[in-house]
């Protein structure tokens, strides 16, 4: 008799890795966050609004990178 959901990665399905996930939302969350704070930097700065949308994205870019390693590290 199975009570909750199943606990074993082998078994989930598909549709588990969603960003409903609290795990999946924080990782967004990181990403988004370094990418917004290069942009942030930028318009603090007093650049274009084209330097400051390049920045963000390249913290995006920065922050997926970042994320990337830091799972690649500890898993």
């Amino acid at each position: 008799m199975s009570r909750g959901p199943d606990r074993d990665p082998r078994r989930r399905s598909a549709d588990s890795r969603s960003l409903t996930e609290p795990s999946a939302r924080f990782k967004a969350l990181f990403v988004l966050l370094v990418g917004l704070s290069g942009g942030t930097m930028a318009l603090g700065g007093g650049a274009s609004p084209l330097t400051v949308g390049l920045l963000t994205v390249g913290g995006v870019v920065a922050g997926a990178a970042l994320l990337w390693y830091l799972l690649w590290i500890l898993g």
